[in-house]
């Protein structure tokens, strides 16, 4: 095919795919999306393993470890707050320059436990700032109706480059001693290297984003009545989220000897469904509304989290490891579905400044419950055994299942015009 009639081709694949979106920019943005996702995939791939190997954090550490950790999402609102003389896009780069420090930092001091985790910290500090406004940016770049579409969109080149990330570990370890546990912090560092040389790149690509000449004025705090529900159902998805984030990983490494490359293949599998799954997320959101999708995700993972917690003791160690290891990728696949909160966030706000205060403080809410299970969690599952730990984590989806019935059945495309503004 001669190129003449492939830049026609490739020009109508790009506006398919660009078709959620109204803003020029959006394509920009969507690169500087993936970019991240790649070193947030090198990174998160890594993790457990190099807890437990190099760092010598035990089950319980693992949770207390967790408190630093998630604490920049807890902060979220104030961090924005104290950024809200900036426009999206500026703290977009802000927050990757935070987590530039971070990975930098990990690189050189990742040996020692108290550098280790303030780096990490500082790296999180950078993730968590952009994980509402990923949400924010996707909604306001969109055309009117499209606006599941367009998270969709945003969530699957997250995912592509978090694809690329998990698989790049494997390859990595081959060029260098084979595997993580065999060459030491050396090989890991390598990875934080990869993962810095990537996000310095996006950093640069981020550049290229216009600013928007008005500055947002952002609501330190939201907790309006309308925001109740949302609320709520943040709270038990922070709870669901710990449990697998966490203590997920740690099963497999502590019960099935799980390396640091088949962590990395587990989740470049995961990151392969959810890459497929997000746009079709998106869609059933805009023609089906988002209580069904939330309604689904919170009946699953009550079935999901029995199945982790006892299938080493109820089955064969082999076909336990096959059922945990898909209950791992389904689990991960399933964390698409947070675009519907933010789309139900959508349909009660009543500007696009609201709207990301309000996602912003949801995701603090969702910390500060992820600091209190990733605690408790750890001292449970010491004290009583994984079991225990999972059978917590199925009692919170089946309470999120409950309040997910009361939500409504649409998605409005327009922001709400009224309903409460009242504190609580």
């Amino acid at each position: 095919m001669s190129i003449s009639l492939q830049l026609p081709m490739i020009r109508g694949l790009k506006n398919r795919l660009l078709s959620p979106f109204v803003n020029p920019q959006a394509g920009l943005f969507l690169a500087v999306v993936s970019v991240f996702g790649i070193s947030a995939g090198l990174f998160a791939g890594i993790l457990n393993n190099y807890l437990y190997e190099i760092l010598h954090i035990s089950k319980a550490g693992r949770g207390i470890v967790e408190f630093p950790r998630e604490l920049p999402g807890l902060l979220l609102a104030g961090l924005a707050a104290l950024m809200s003389r900036f426009c999206e896009m500026r703290m977009v780069r802000a927050a990757l320059l935070i987590s530039i420090a971070g990975l930098a930092g990990i690189a050189v001091l990742g040996q020692s436990l108290i550098p280790a985790i303030v780096m990490m910290v500082l790296w999180s500090t950078g993730e968590h700032l952009l994980m509402p406004l990923r949400q924010s940016v996707a909604v306001h770049m969109a055309r009117k109706g499209r606006e599941g579409g367009a998270l969709g969109l945003v969530t699957m080149m997250q995912n592509l480059g978090q694809l690329a990330g998990y698989y790049m570990i494997p390859m990595i370890f081959l060029l260098t001693a084979g595997d993580a546990h065999a060459g030491g912090f050396p090989n890991y560092r390598f990875i934080f290297l990869a993962g810095l040389a990537v996000l310095v790149a996006g950093f640069i690509l981020s550049l290229r984003l216009p600013a928007d000449p008005h500055h947002l004025e952002r609501e330190k705090l939201v907790f309006r009545k309308k925001y109740n529900l949302y609320y709520i159902l943040e709270t038990f998805f922070g709870a669901r989220k710990q449990v697998f984030l966490t203590f997920a990983p740690y099963v497999l490494i502590l019960i099935f000897g799980a390396s640091a490359g088949r962590l990395a293949l587990l989740y470049g599998i995961s990151a392969t469904l959810a890459v497929a799954v997000s746009p079709i997320a998106g869609r059933i959101i805009d023609r089906m509304g988002f209580r069904i999708m939330l309604v689904a995700d919170a009946f699953i993972m009550i079935l999901l989290c029995l199945i982790y917690g006892f299938s080493h003791s109820l089955f064969p160690k082999p076909a336990a490891l096959v059922l945990v290891q898909s209950v791992f990728v389904l689990d991960s696949v399933l964390f698409v579905t947070s675009i519907a909160r933010a789309s139900y966030v959508k349909t009660i706000s009543a500007s696009r400044n609201e709207m990301t205060a309000a996602l912003s403080t949801g995701v603090s809410i969702n910390h500060l419950v992820s600091i209190v299970i990733a605690v408790c969690g750890g001292l449970l599952w010491e004290s009583l055994g994984v079991e225990a730990l999972f059978s917590v984590a199925a009692a919170m989806s089946l309470a999120s299942f409950i309040f997910c019935l009361w939500l409504p059945a649409g998605f409005a495309p327009e922001y709400a015009t009224g309903g409460s503004s009242g504190k609580v």
